[in-house]
């Protein structure tokens, strides 16, 4: 001791600093918090240690069930933990909760269990948060308590496509130009954290839902689904061949006079209370401005088509036995939104004003999954049609393939639902099909392919960019698609990849959280979410909005400065040390952290959609 002291003296006296030698990090143990099912493969991994280190799986009692060793290193996380070592306790195959110990480190309690018992409470929970994201009269007060909100959607004013500029493309640019026409668009789901509307996320969300339905009925399901389709039924005018797209205006503008919906942190049953007239800077918060996909009885931008289309025509066949005639109304409403896709010279697509927000370029996925529902709802209610639909969903997929689109299942394409459902029609024969069932099959495969690929740079084995933008929503496009694909082949090829995916969403990750609020014992408690935050705090964060898919981790260069918390909302920061961020991966849970922080319907369907899948296959 008395060397080293010298030692340093003697250093810092010559004018050379001699750091003193930091400790080994400590051990952080990463799981899936839920669980997994008894004949699953069974991963746990460590940050810090060492490889061939002594782990102990302990039960409920705290005995020993079984040991071994840490695996060779899968990476290197960061700086900090340069690398993670795997647990592999796949020989643990009993019913019952347990955690895993490593040196000093403990982990979080998860279990073991049939897979419907897991995760059959998380899909439902996922339900739930479209419950607190309702508008309208039909809200359901649930946890935060929720009333009423935007009546005066029912008689909105709809206006000229908005006109945008600037660097991003979201700066407007001319002031709103009425229509004279009114319609009635009240219901229907906030999108995210905010409370304007598309018909882009939410066709997509109310046909991920009919699909997880289709397969299983459920009463809470089944309620929401509906909810969803009576808004996209109003969305969609079969009189005048108008879809309209979207309710609210998100961006404001002080050079034309007015405020956007993100402008202002509010509960939504506020603006019902504004005494505004026109010219007012809030006249839009109160009366939303509608904006059309298209003018009356004009082509349709097709992705919104192929979606809208597709999310009619699964109620058609969910109904087909339960309301034959509801479903053959169904089905009509599919087949003339269908006829009116544009597809040709088609352009920018339709997501959102402005596009920036949901920057949509794929197509022709959509309307192979509109063609491939119609032909199943016309097989189901044995209609001549059957043939047409079919042939077409087989021509539109043939189009996306050649795209050579490398995506696989998010918001923006949709192609390996549309394949799945695909694929059993192409196995029963459709005369004049142009392409095969080994084709579609395969560009499945080529997805999770992509997916496994990519894994493998991964300390944690995760599919999605942790660098970039939707972490979540890829990350359960995986899970749902690898589900898809094993319920479509019987292949478990890709099942363990489907668990490391699912596993990356609930706790196994750097940051050891949840990506669903509410679920796993660490959870986000400041989604950047103004119900949440504004409806009453509990343990010093927001109410708990449950079942919320969050974006999750995001490129690091996007905290370097969160700004002031929204001005009228509640404080709310649950900061995670910065040890386990990585140069270029940051994960924030802070109200003003919304590349991180913020949930969105999209996200949160193709949750419901997976867990469904795994639930009950």
């Amino acid at each position: 001791m008395r060397i080293r002291r010298a030692a340093l003296v003697a250093a810092v006296l010559s004018g050379v600093v001699v750091a003193p030698a930091q400790a080994a990090p400590a051990e952080h143990i990463r799981l899936d918090q839920i669980g997994f099912g008894t004949a699953e493969a069974k991963q746990a991994y460590v940050l810090g240690g060492a490889a061939n280190t002594k782990f102990t799986v302990v039960d409920s009692r705290g005995r020993t069930v079984l040991t071994g060793k840490t695996g060779t290193s899968t990476g290197s996380w960061s700086t900090k933990f340069p690398a993670v070592h795997p647990i592999d306790f796949s020989a643990l195959k009993t019913a019952g909760t347990y955690r895993i110990k490593v040196g000093s480190a403990t982990s979080p309690a998860f279990r073991i269990d049939a897979l419907t018992k897991l995760f059959q409470p998380v899909a439902d929970y996922t339900v739930e948060f479209f419950q607190a994201q309702r508008d309208g009269a039909q809200v359901i007060p649930g946890r935060l308590g929720r009333k009423p909100a935007h009546l005066t959607d029912r008689d909105a004013m709809v206006y000229e496509e908005p006109v945008f500029s600037g660097e991003g493309g979201d700066e407007i640019a001319a002031p709103l130009k009425a229509t004279g026409v009114k319609v009635d668009l009240e219901g229907g789901w906030f999108d995210a954290g905010d409370f304007v509307k598309f018909t882009h996320a939410s066709s997509y969300s109310t046909a991920s839902m009919l699909l997880a339905l289709r397969d299983k009925h459920n009463d809470a399901l089944y309620e929401e689904a509906e909810f969803g389709l009576r808004w996209l039924d109003k969305a969609w005018d079969e009189r005048t061949g108008t879809l309209y797209a979207q309710v609210g205006i998100g961006t404001g503008s002080e050079r034309f006079g007015f405020v956007g919906d993100h402008d202002v942190w509010r509960l939504p049953e506020a603006d019902d209370e504004l005494d505004v007239k026109p010219g007012d800077s809030r006249y839009y918060i109160k009366y939303r401005p509608v904006f059309r996909a298209n003018k009356a009885g004009e082509k349709i931008s097709p992705n919104l088509v192929g979606r809208v289309a597709g999310s009619f025509a699964l109620a058609a066949q969910i109904e087909a036995r339960r309301n034959p005639r509801l479903a053959c109304a169904y089905l009509e409403k599919a087949a003339s939104l269908f006829a009116l896709a544009k597809t040709s010279d088609v352009g920018e697509l339709v997501t959102a004003f402005p596009h920036a927000y949901y920057p949509e370029s794929s197509w022709t996925d959509d309307l192979e999954f509109g063609a491939t529902q119609l032909a199943l709802a016309a097989k189901a209610l044995n209609d001549k049609r059957f043939g047409q639909f079919a042939r077409a969903a087989t021509h539109w997929a043939k189009e996306f393939l050649a795209t050579n689109d490398p995506d696989t299942l998010n918001v923006y394409n949709i192609s390996a639902l549309g394949h799945a459902d695909l694929a059993k029609l192409l196995e029963d024969g459709v005369p004049g099909a142009e392409v095969t069932e080994a084709q579609i099959i395969g560009d499945i495969g080529r997805q999770l392919r992509k997916g496994a690929d990519a894994a493998q740079h991964s300390p944690f084995r995760t599919a999605a960019n942790v660098e970039t933008w939707d972490v979540g929503s890829r990350t359960f496009g995986f899970i749902t698609t690898a589900a898809l694909y094993r319920k479509l082949t019987g292949d478990r090829k890709y099942e363990t990849f489907g668990t490391q995916q699912r596993g990356f969403a609930l706790g196994t990750n750097a940051w050891g959280t949840s990506l669903i609020v509410g679920v796993g014992s660490k959870f986000p408690q400041c989604p950047h979410h103004q119900v949440a935050n504004l409806s009453g705090s509990t343990n010093g964060g927001s109410k708990v909005l449950v079942g919320a898919v969050i974006n999750g981790p995001n490129d690091a260069t996007l905290f370097s400065d969160l700004g002031e918390m929204p001005a009228g909302s509640v404080n709310c920061t649950k900061p995670y040390t910065k040890e386990f961020d990585s140069a270029k991966s940051v994960f924030a849970d802070d109200l003003r952290s919304w590349p991180s922080s913020e949930p969105a319907v999209d996200f949160t369907a193709t949750g419901v959609l997976g867990f469904s899948l795994i639930a009950n296959g």
